[in-house]
């Protein structure tokens, strides 16, 4: 009898270990096609509109003539507007991430806001964009202005920070603090000189990356009335303005090819501005884990 319970034992094993080779070759081969997919479209992006990438290409403004335009407006409003949505998000973000991890009872308050806090963030940003336009644009009067884009981006990644946030408090020790309360530190004093500083490196890497979600958008911004075409830098937070994904979008929309060999060259750019921000938030949270162990 024990013979044969060894022997079904084997075979069980056996079964399992085949079944686990099955699956991690099946998911290897989808990683493989996942990421050969990606590199040739990346590749033909590359080699499609590398020849456009020239000084000329980021200092001129859009125009009419394919081989004259360029994305100076484009590039500067992006930037101007993820400036306006980091100033508007983070501090907010961060905070409440603290009050909700550190300050805020544990009751069916906080679970409401908790779980409406995750649904948010999984919502489509088409769906900040009506609600922007309905508020900021008809009832704030805000208009088609940088504002209402830093608003409207800032609302977008406002439940990635705040839930990145909570995650990285949560990733230190109870003992740091419970050291930091023994020596007669107040609550504020513990969260301002343990667990900020221990939490900042996930904090950070958070951040970048929701501002990488950002920075990418369309469909809000058109929600909102960014503009397709614009031929001056805008000179305060109330001026119209264009982003990079939004001018990308205007001249794959032409039937000129050449116009699409611009909008090639563009998604490069749009492209380096991810994966910068991308290797920055890497480079943050590798220097702040080294900086502060626990």
């Amino acid at each position: 009898m024990r013979a044969l319970t060894n022997q079904a034992s084997k075979l069980q094993v056996q079964k399992l270990k085949r079944q686990d080779l099955i699956f991690w070759i099946v998911g290897l081969l989808t990683l493989a096609f996942a990421l050969i997919t990606l590199l040739s479209l990346i590749l033909d992006m590359a080699i499609t509109g590398w020849p456009r990438i020239t000084a000329h290409f980021f200092m001129t403004f859009p125009s009419r003539y394919p081989e004259k335009a360029g994305i100076y407006s484009a590039w500067v409003g992006s930037l101007l507007v993820m400036l306006v949505t980091a100033l508007l998000a983070i501090p907010l973000g961060v905070a409440s991430g603290i009050f909700l991890e550190e300050y805020a009872k544990k009751n069916w308050l906080t679970k409401i806001i908790e779980i409406n806090i995750l649904n948010l963030a999984g919502i489509p940003s088409i769906t900040y964009g009506l609600m922007a336009l309905g508020i900021f644009v008809y009832k704030l009067h805000l208009g088609q202005s940088l504002l209402t884009a830093g608003l409207t981006l800032g609302l977008l990644i406002l439940p990635i920070i705040i839930v990145t946030t909570r995650e990285a408090i949560r990733t230190i020790p109870s003992h740091i603090r419970e050291a930091s309360y023994s020596l007669g530190a107040t609550k504020w004093q513990t969260v301002w000189n343990h667990i900020l500083p221990y939490s900042s490196g996930g904090i950070m890497t958070g951040v970048v990356i929701a501002l990488s979600r950002a920075i990418g958008e369309t469909a809000p911004l058109i929600t909102v009335g960014a503009l397709t075409f614009i031929a001056f830098l805008p000179s305060s937070l109330m001026d119209p303005y264009t982003v990079m994904p939004i001018q990308m979008f205007n001249w794959v929309s032409r039937p000129q090819e050449e116009f699409h060999v611009n909008a090639a060259a563009a998604g490069i750019v749009l492209l380096g501005m991810t994966l910068f921000l991308n290797g920055t938030a890497i480079f943050i949270r590798y220097r702040f884990r080294k900086k502060y162990k626990w």
